[in-house]
């Protein structure tokens, strides 16, 4: 088991599952209207949190040395890419409310977090293995 979850794209989907079987009863249990799905919400951290650990882990194996500069600048786009994401609703008459963005924001967080662990994690791998 412990060897699964060191391959960072089981560990994104197993994180996702939980986040978002969390994230689904706490929105059901308060009834929130919500102006993103939490299905099109987490689809958008699922495919940047796959998309990002992929090219870290591509930057890795042919050049070691600019991983961590990988991770930042897929972070940068990540950002880049939510802002889109949220750009209609901002640019509509009918806006999203506070708990919308939250709604948005906290599990982006979460996300960022996780995939920054999971980076350590491959680096200080390739690292051990190097010396």
């Amino acid at each position: 088991m412990k060897s699964l979850l060191k391959n960072p794209f089981l560990s994104i989907c197993l994180f996702s599952v939980f986040t978002f079987s969390f994230h689904w009863v706490i929105d059901n249990q308060f009834s929130v209207l919500t102006y993103y799905s939490i299905l099109s919400i987490y689809t958008f951290h699922v495919v940047s949190a796959l998309a990002v650990a992929g090219i870290v882990t591509l930057v890795l194996k042919n050049f070691k040395d600019y991983a961590g500069f990988a991770f930042m600048g897929t972070s940068l786009l990540k950002m880049l890419a939510a802002i889109l994401f949220l750009l209609p609703g901002f640019l509509s008459d009918n806006k999203p409310s506070l708990i919308n963005i939250l709604n948005f924001f906290i599990p982006y967080f979460l996300f960022l977090i996780f995939e920054a662990v999971q980076v350590i994690k491959l680096i200080n791998i390739k690292v051990d293995s190097k010396e």
